[in-house]
């Protein structure tokens, strides 16, 4: 094949080959149109009947939708045409026919059902409104990167595969590790606090968690992508801080750097989260949760927070916001506890008006304290050795957070459904493709 040029850079009186998936043809008896579509837009080939090489003519004519091609052939400008240009082929050369019975319509005329759509991933990222989505959430990532670098923050990546959960419980996938179980981490809690241990101190991650949850929700995943930081020598507080300010860079990120794909998802006006994030503690928010009257019933202090009080809240404060001061009951063994209420922890959620976003806190960095609190939750320090010894020599105050990736995007561009914003989700029913 000649050398490639995208369909986006062909200009009038320029020779050249381009290469796509056939994306419609229209035949008007004397004269045919083609429509390639490659990665940067689309060309309109037009075929003279009359003055063309028959074979020319039916190569191109007779090729399947979706079909790969190659045309090579001259550039024309042409107010008609959809992009302003189109071309006079000289050659057509079928790279890979495509079925003529398609499972879902990659031009978007034909609505299919979310099911469909993940059954054939690969047809559906064909719509540029889906491409849109998945190059916002690698915008996101760049951003996000990006911020963690500018504040000294070192990249990380931790096991996938280990010995025992980080939180226990049963919400775990058993593996046979070379004949022995082990499971599929929940999050890499554990590791990114022995690093901050170690020299590195300011550590983040990027990466798979799995949650063997029975929810079958628009907002659950099995497996996901989370986005974790960890910080020695900080609290609670400045953890937020951290929190807020990588927020903002990826929305400020994707208005600055996304706009088409903002307008092929219909966004005419983007917001960008500004000010300071509201920080209410639970009490606060347990009173605001009931003076909105959505609850059928009053929350009390020690309820977690349901969907529903979650969207009453959501809609009281209308933006982004913190909820700080969790009860220590409800927060995991590793959450530090005030000094002078031991009831009462340093952990915080992120809320975004839909849903939590984010969870946090200052952790415990004593080895008594942290022992005690593998107990109270239940769970035997011994099979945590691994991470509980390393408290003895020298661990210094830390805190962090971990967001998933999927929520955030499910936010931001407000989809339905959670597994609009993954590749190919996992969850109780699909783990194919």
């Amino acid at each position: 094949m000649d050398e490639r040029t995208y369909t986006a850079d062909a200009e009038p009186g320029d020779h050249v080959t381009v290469a796509g998936w056939v994306h419609e043809v229209r035949d008007l008896g004397g004269i045919a149109f083609l429509i390639l579509r490659d990665k940067s837009g689309k060309i309109q080939v037009k075929f003279e009947k009359d003055e063309m090489d028959e074979d020319l003519v039916e190569t191109g004519l007779n090729v399947h939708r979706e079909s790969v091609i190659s045309v090579t052939g001259e550039v024309e400008a042409e107010d008609r045409a959809p992009t302003g240009v189109e071309m006079l082929p000289g050659s057509v050369e079928v790279l890979n026919e495509a079925d003529a019975e398609l499972p879902l319509d990659p031009s978007g005329k034909v609505d299919a059902d979310l099911s469909t759509r993940l059954d054939n991933r690969t047809l559906d990222l064909r719509k540029k409104e889906v491409q849109a989505i998945f190059e916002i959430r690698a915008e996101v990532l760049r951003a996000v990167r990006d911020y963690f670098r500018s504040i000294g923050s070192t990249e990380i990546n931790t096991p996938k595969i280990v010995a025992t959960g980080t939180e226990g419980g049963t919400e775990l996938f058993p593996i046979t590790y070379f004949g022995e179980e082990a499971f599929m981490n929940q999050s890499p809690q554990l590791f990114k606090q022995l690093m901050v241990g170690s020299g590195l101190e300011r550590v983040f991650e990027v990466g798979p968690i799995f949650r063997a949850e029975e929810h079958n929700t628009p907002r659950h995943l099995n497996e996901a992508t989370m986005i974790d930081f960890e910080s020695a020598f900080i609290d609670h507080e400045e953890a937020m801080d951290v929190c807020e300010g990588t927020l903002k860079a990826a929305y400020e990120a994707v208005a600055e750097n996304c706009t088409e794909e903002l307008d092929l998802l219909g966004y005419d006006d983007f917001e960008t989260p500004d000010g300071d994030f509201p920080r209410l503690t639970y009490e606060e928010a347990i009173e605001r949760i009931n003076a909105t009257g959505e609850l059928d019933e009053q929350l009390v202090y020690g309820d977690d927070l349901s969907t529903e009080a979650e969207r009453a809240l959501g809609d009281d404060v209308g933006r982004h916001y913190f909820i700080t001061d969790w009860p220590s009951e409800i927060k995991p063994f590793y959450i530090q506890d005030y000094e002078d209420d031991p009831t009462t922890s340093k952990g915080f959620d992120l809320m975004h008006p839909r849903m939590e976003l984010v969870s946090g806190g200052q952790r415990e960095h004593r080895y008594g304290a942290l022992v005690e609190g593998f107990e109270q939750q239940g769970l035997d320090p011994e099979q945590f050795d691994y991470y509980t010894k390393m408290f003895k020599y020298g661990m210094p105050p830390h805190a962090g957070w971990a967001y998933g990736v999927e929520r955030l995007i499910m936010t931001m561009l407000g989809l339905e459904n959670i597994r609009e914003a993954v590749l190919f989700p996992r969850d109780r029913q699909r783990l194919s493709p």
